[in-house]
């Protein structure tokens, strides 16, 4: 497949988002105190308070006749040029010789009550106390300027000018504090989702049937290795083999269903041994192959199981450090054992199996022995059907050795984990191999919601749903 990529809605996973969100939420929670801070930190710097002094002053003409300016009009013409008189050079001069300074640190206004004669009179500085000496003086020298202006006019004083107690233009830090933090947090929940869609993985079946280069044999869906913590305690390390009781029946048959799958590719083809990797760790290859071979057992057919990860063997924790008097692969490899030696076999599965519990420095030129070869062809003999669990193929290149031994591959893609087009490289190096390809096993993926129909989503009970939907 070529590096260019159709997106498509169906390959959402809703709980991959929500499980890249809840691995970050670390990344979300410092995003938003690391807004909190800086929002407080902006506010500190660049807000300066400022307090206000205001003092109410009606206006009202002199003369003889007490209806001359009786005018509502004329009062609040007269206002308004009251208004211009306190914003003049000349009382801004008078008010700083008053107060001993070359220049005021404030700024006086006035303005008029619409419909009213009342003048509203402010000084404002970042000072309470300046602030009402600045209005203080003003009202003190404001008729040595305005009677230039008008000698027929004065002010009454209505309310008195005060010390102000708090800033008239306070700031809500609080408020603005929690809207960067919500944003903030957001920006960054965008992010990561946005991340979590664009990567290039399996995420859903649908994703898998049109991204992979082959045949998907099965979905082996999540199982929780335990339901309540002290389950967790006591059972941290617990293999999910369908030979226990404590798994769902949605897993085991799904395992069976894939294992069926899997059998009639290969004795169609007349094939016996499977090999069964990966193209990173801890995507379930081993418990896949067990479980394959687990399955097969039920069957009755003669299965053999061979850990051949010989750089991290995992079969013999896989089945719980089973309590065996067989010796291990190493040691017929290392010819310090016979064949009957290393075989052990399990009366109640009905599996043979061939461990190894530790890892083995120089796996690629024991790999590439005749005494394996021979081991795994005495076993091809004597069995039905032989899988192999192999490491990584984006780990190691024990693979592409161990291939030769084999008739099929078989990749386990785990959801959400590895690259899509490094799947589909590793898939081709198995074709180019001359060697049959089985095609891909999904493990471990989670439930989804079926948005199409509108159903609870997931697998259904042994994929009936989809199977009633087409009849």
């Amino acid at each position: 497949m070529g590096d260019e990529r159709e997106f498509n809605l169906d390959e959402i996973s809703l709980y991959v988002i929500a499980m890249d969100l809840f691995r970050n939420i670390w990344v979300i929670l410092l995003a938003a105190a690391a807004v909190w801070l800086g929002v407080t930190g902006v506010c500190d710097l660049t807000y300066v308070p400022e307090y206000t002094a205001s003092a109410t002053m009606a206006v009202s003409a002199k003369g003889e006749n007490g209806d001359a300016y009786s005018s509502l009009l004329v009062t609040s013409q007269m206002a308004e040029v009251f208004g211009e008189v306190f914003r003049s050079d000349v009382l801004y001069e008078k008010i700083a010789s008053e107060m001993g300074v070359e220049q005021i640190d404030g700024e006086i206004s006035a303005s008029v009550i619409e419909e009213t004669n009342l003048l509203v009179l402010t000084a404002a500085s970042e000072n309470p106390r300046q602030a009402y000496l600045i209005l203080d003086a003003a009202l003190s020298n404001y008729e040595s300027v305005s009677e230039y202006l008008f000698s027929n006019a004065v002010l009454r004083m209505v309310e008195e000018p005060s010390v102000p107690y708090s800033p008239s233009n306070a700031l809500n830090v609080d408020r603005y504090r929690k809207l960067g933090t919500l944003a903030g947090a957001a920006l960054v929940i965008c992010g990561i989702g946005l991340i979590s869609v664009l990567r290039y993985t399996v995420k859903t079946q649908t994703g898998a049937r049109r991204n992979l280069d082959g045949r998907i044999r099965g979905v082996i869906p999540f199982e929780q290795k335990a339901h309540t913590l002290k389950g967790m305690i006591k059972r941290q390390n617990r293999s999910l083999l369908i030979s226990s009781a404590l798994v769902s029946m949605q897993f085991s048959e799904a395992v069976r269903k894939a294992a069926t799958r899997v059998e009639s590719h290969m004795r169609r083809k007349k094939m016996k041994v499977l090999l069964v990797s990966s193209v990173a760790e801890n995507e379930g290859k081993s418990s896949v192959a067990a479980n394959l071979a687990l399955a097969l057992a039920e069957k009755r057919r003669k299965v053999v199981l061979v850990d051949l990860d010989l750089r991290k063997p995992a079969l013999f924790r896989v089945f719980d450090r089973p309590k065996t008097k067989k010796k291990m692969l190493e040691a017929y490899l290392n010819g310090e054992a016979e064949i009957e030696e290393v075989i052990d076999y399990d009366r109640k599965t009905r599996l043979y199996r061939i461990f190894q519990d530790k890892t083995v420095s120089n796996s690629g030129r024991i790999l590439d022995s005749e005494k394996l070869e021979h081991l795994l062809e005495v076993c091809r003999l004597k069995a039905d059907y032989v899988i192999i669990d192999s490491s990584p193929m984006g780990v190691t290149s024990d693979v592409e050795v161990l291939m030769k031994y084999a008739d099929s591959v078989l990749l386990v893609v785990r959801q959400d984990w590895s690259d899509i087009r490094a799947v589909n490289d590793k898939a081709d190096i198995v074709r180019q191999s001359r060697k049959d390809f089985s095609g891909f096993l999904l493990n471990a993926f989670h439930r989804e919601p079926d948005l199409m129909d509108g159903t609870p989503g997931g697998y259904g009970y042994y994929g009936y749903r989809r199977y009633h939907k087409g009849r």
